[in-house]
């Protein structure tokens, strides 16, 4: 199952010029700064944009090539804006039965009462759309979205009207989408930590063009891409909860390399979750210290030097056993410690961000 998508689009000042293949399931997060290119793209895939060359083929089927282009109302899609867009003169009823009106009952692929349930939205039903929280509408947008039984939901930073807080209470349920439906998300943002709750593969773009794709672990640990991030540089791994302390509130998290102790968020044991290290709070010793506060000090060896943004600093890329890890430090603690690629270190993290 993949998605394959060719554009090519000129404005005055800006061109789109992009050629993807992507997984056909799970979330691919658009990633880039204000003006990339991420809306854009989004627009050629919904069709919303007829871009001057354009292919569209969503797990085996073709939506747009050089002698065919399905419009957009045929296209079997569901596209969540960063504004909700409800009808403000129906109910969240009726904005909902809008949505699932426009397939054919044989076609139906997301239950209502699943839907409703997913989103957290079954008080709100006979809510009219001014009496609802940012969140709230866009929980319901995405509800509509979904009872629309699309084969691929776009999603253009349906986060990025919500206040800190709002995000915090919302991320959950797109976690939820991620891990109960099987349709390919593509998410645009800008918001490193959105990426990293979300994603499954990542698609980094530059000016119109693709400076990086693949899986979210491999291409974050990339030292030609922190640049772009600064101080949000770092990784994801996907790991498992193994263990609990419940005297000091901590877990143990395994992954492929390695474990890590963090707080404990309740998660049962044996449950996936992510963890998100960042560069800033790695660092490294030559040999296992004892008597330290820190917690999680793992072998590693040293894959990869490269420069950082600031002449200070220089970017580790290690390898914790099958699993990266970013760290950044000063170039005279690099060069006192004599690092050089193939060697030896312990890693010393400072910081574990539990993030699902």
């Amino acid at each position: 199952m993949s998605i394959a998508a060719r554009f090519v689009q000129t404005y005055p000042g800006f061109a789109l010029d992009v050629d993807l293949d992507l997984p056909g399931r799970g979330v691919t997060a658009l990633f880039g700064p204000s003006g990339c290119g991420k809306t854009t793209l989004l627009r050629c895939m919904a069709g919303l944009t007829i871009a001057t060359q354009g292919r569209l083929i969503v797990n085996g089927d073709t939506w747009q090539d050089d002698a065919h282009f399905l419009p957009v109302h045929q296209r079997p899609l569901g596209y969540v804006f960063q504004e909700a867009n409800l009808f403000g003169h129906l109910s969240v009823r009726r904005n909902l039965a809008y949505g699932r009106s426009r397939v054919p009952a044989a076609a139906h692929r997301v239950a209502w009462e699943h839907a409703i349930e997913l989103l957290g939205i079954g008080h709100l039903l006979e809510r009219m759309p001014a009496g609802l929280s940012g969140g709230e509408r866009q929980r319901v947008a995405i509800a509509r979205a979904l009872l629309t039984s699309p084969r691929l939901l776009l999603m253009d930073e349906p986060l990025a009207a919500l206040d800190l807080a709002r995000k915090q209470e919302f991320l959950p349920y797109l976690e939820r989408l991620h891990r109960e439906l099987d349709i390919p998300v593509i998410y645009v943002s800008h918001a490193p930590d959105e990426v990293a709750r979300l994603a499954d593969h990542i698609v980094v773009l530059e000016a119109g063009r693709v400076v990086a794709a693949g899986s979210l672990t491999d291409t974050l640990a990339r030292l030609d891409l922190p640049i772009h991030l600064g101080e949000d540089a770092g990784v994801v791994l996907d790991a498992v909860v193994a263990e609990r302390d419940t005297k000091w509130h901590l877990a143990r998290v395994e992954f492929p390399g390695g474990s890590l102790w963090v707080r404990d968020g309740g998660h049962a044991l044996g449950q996936p979750v992510r963890v998100r290290i960042l560069a800033r709070d790695v660092s490294i010793a030559l040999d296992h210290v004892a008597g330290i506060s820190i917690q999680n000090c793992l072998p590693a060896t040293v894959a990869q030097m490269a420069p950082d943004d600031h002449p200070a600093l220089t970017l580790l890329r290690l390898n914790v056993g099958a699993s990266p890890l970013i760290a950044r430090l000063t170039r005279r603690s690099a060069a006192e410690l004599s690092l050089a690629p193939s060697q030896q270190v312990w890693v010393q993290i400072k910081a574990v961000a539990l993030i699902g």
